[in-house]
């Protein structure tokens, strides 16, 4: 699904809402919200080094094998 959704919106911008990391992984660009406040922004590699908010919720969500 997330393929399909991926190839017929490849011009467009999609806004995503989610409480799952492995919702929003793959995006261009995620922001983190915390108490209503933007903690960081970024690719899902840049904010696990960048952003102690999103890093946190990683490794809540995430198993050692899909952290690798």
């Amino acid at each position: 699904l997330r393929g399909a959704l991926k190839q017929e919106t490849a011009e467009a911008t999609v806004l995503i809402v989610a409480q799952r990391v492995t919702t929003v992984m793959e995006a261009d660009r995620i922001i983190v919200l915390d108490n209503g406040e933007m903690a960081g922004m970024g690719s899902h590699k840049e904010l696990i080094n960048s952003c102690a908010v999103y890093r946190e919720i990683v490794y809540s969500q995430l198993s050692e094998e899909e952290l690798a």
